[in-house]
């Protein structure tokens, strides 16, 4: 029902070609048309539980039992490599529980009418904790994975929150060069390895001396997004601090 070089694009120059570039539009078109006929179906037939597809009461996102299960997350953290202390990595709930299994089914099922309503969760989200924001940007996923799933969860949820904090939104912005092995199943030191200059800056100009929030669907070890962020900052972001639906415990 109803989503490699070691050196920013910035520094060595584009690299899009007409072809990719219409690739690229026929791809997000075809995103977009899918998410709006989410929103459509969403408003025509009553929802059911994201977990169990059990009844639930009206703008609801789960069941009594699933509910149970859901936890919500208490303040924003810190992030470790800024010396300010004035990043912050913010994160809607835990993930675990129901919360687990409707993200899950998101992601792998192609439930388009979940990430209408996690892109609304999100974003509702943002607009009660996030401010003084100038663009939001995503996690970009490795362009296998998005032919696999049929649309990048993260970038959906990253333009509703964009919508919901009234900021820009940079589609694109961000490029993963390679499709790099789950952080989860890695020590901490593979997982540096992993990730290192895994992404590159497609938009500098767009991003440069700009507060950015970047978004992302669920942070497990952090260093994706930390490798982001590094990349962002290379390139001139005055700002740059994450929100994900949900974080690993």
């Amino acid at each position: 029902m109803v989503g490699s070089p070691p050196k920013c694009a910035c520094e060595r120059g584009a690299r899009n070609t007409p072809r990719a570039m219409s690739n690229a539009l026929v791809m997000a078109f075809s995103t977009w048309v899918a998410f709006a006929q989410a929103l459509v179906a969403e408003a025509i037939a009553p929802s059911t539980c994201a977990a169990c597809d059990g009844p639930i009461k009206f703008r609801t996102m789960f069941c009594g039992t699933c509910a149970a299960s859901v936890v919500k997350t208490s303040e924003a953290e810190p992030d470790s490599d800024d010396p300010s202390g004035l990043m912050r990595h913010y994160a809607a709930f835990e993930y675990g529980g129901a919360m687990a299994t409707a993200i899950a089914r998101m992601k792998y099922n192609r439930r388009w009418d979940l990430v209408a309503r996690f892109g609304t969760l999100t974003g509702q989200y943002a607009a009660q904790v996030v401010s003084g924001v100038d663009v939001v940007v995503s996690v970009p996923a490795h362009a296998r994975r998005i032919r696999e799933r049929g649309f990048d969860p993260s970038a959906l949820l990253a333009r509703a929150v964009a919508q919901h904090l009234r900021a820009g939104y940079a589609p694109n912005a961000l490029r993963r060069l390679r499709d790099t092995p789950p952080q989860a199943s890695l020590s901490r030191v593979a997982r540096r390895t992993n990730i290192l200059d895994a992404f590159e800056c497609r938009r500098p100009l767009r991003l440069q001396g700009a507060r950015v929030l970047l978004v992302d669907d669920v942070r497990t070890t952090g260093s994706t997004i930390a490798e982001c962020m590094r990349v962002m900052r290379e390139v001139g972001a005055a700002d740059v601090r994450s929100l994900v639906l949900a974080r690993a415990l």
